[in-house]
């Protein structure tokens, strides 16, 4: 078994936030707080230590506690950008992510991502939902060794910014969630609103 305290867990709160008029997608508020610090709240009991990833308002992050790392790319380059800012000041042999707008996430999402990627001698472990019958993976909701920070390197100084032709060359699991509505994200202001009528736990 992976121990807990093994991981590192990463907030990824580093994008542009187009879809939401450009604000700070991680301070926007839900039940009163910020949505990243909702992220890290439910992250934090699962993993031995915390870290986030943001790119504007570092004192608003840094005030949550833990560390705070900008994207080792510029220009806002996605989440292989936090991965690897993750993986970059990451001390533990694994690295665990989840977004800022996800902040009912399940809260073994950890240990049956650690389990899955044990048992399938893995890489990389990533959640993935049901949808109308259609299985998706949800690729920030993810479990890595840290040991990949080279291969991230090199795959982002040739230029590479996708999530999915970074992780297939590795060897991978997907590990099913039967609640779809746990990795709800809020994208835009509507989701937002959205999300505001929904409560952490809540099943379909």
């Amino acid at each position: 078994m992976i121990d807990r305290n093994d991981i590192t867990g990463l907030i990824l709160a580093g994008g542009r936030g187009s879809r939401m008029g450009g604000i700070d997608k991680g301070l926007q508020a839900y039940l009163g707080m910020p949505l990243a610090l909702h992220a890290l709240l439910r992250l934090a009991p699962q993993v031995g230590q915390a870290m986030i990833n943001a790119n504007r308002n570092l004192a608003a992050y840094e005030a949550m506690g833990v560390p705070v790392w900008t994207d080792a790319l510029p220009d806002f380059a996605g989440p292989l950008a936090g991965f690897l800012a993750g993986l970059e000041h990451c001390e533990t042999p694994y690295l665990a992510t989840v977004p800022c707008d996800s902040p009912l996430f399940p809260d073994d999402l950890v240990a049956r991502l650690a389990a899955a990627l044990e048992a399938g001698n893995a890489e990389l472990a990533m959640a993935s939902t049901l949808e109308n019958g259609v299985s998706w993976v949800q690729p920030v909701f993810c479990l890595m060794k840290a040991s990949l920070l080279e291969s991230l390197v090199r795959f982002t100084h040739d230029g590479g910014r996708k999530v999915d032709r970074w992780t297939t060359q590795h060897v991978c699991v997907n590990v099913p969630f039967p609640d779809e509505r746990a990795f709800f994200n809020a994208n835009t202001l509507s989701e937002l609103q959205q999300l505001q009528g929904m409560r952490t736990g809540a099943h379909v």
